[in-house]
């Protein structure tokens, strides 16, 4: 459960918040004794799409296993059978 923290407590000890936060704990804001807000450390999001240039260049550095067509063949022809 999240550590409430007033207004007035976080205007008081800002740092000493901050400090909590950065450290991971997650803290919600209330005005008077309303939760109005989370307070979450902070979490670095990655476009999950990439130009396709850098991923021609990942492939080509690091393709795949060359077993894994043929595992992937092996898969699909176990599937179709259970049908």
């Amino acid at each position: 459960m999240a550590k409430e923290v007033s207004v007035r407590e976080l205007r008081n000890h800002t740092a000493d918040v901050v400090a909590a936060v950065r450290g991971g704990e997650t803290m919600t804001l209330t005005v008077n004794r309303e939760r109005v807000a989370d307070i979450v450390p902070h979490v670095e999001r990655r476009d999950p799409w990439v130009p396709a240039s850098v991923l021609r260049e990942i492939v080509r550095e690091a393709p795949a296993d060359r077993g894994l067509l043929a595992d992937l063949a092996d898969v699909r022809g176990a599937l179709l059978d259970d049908e």
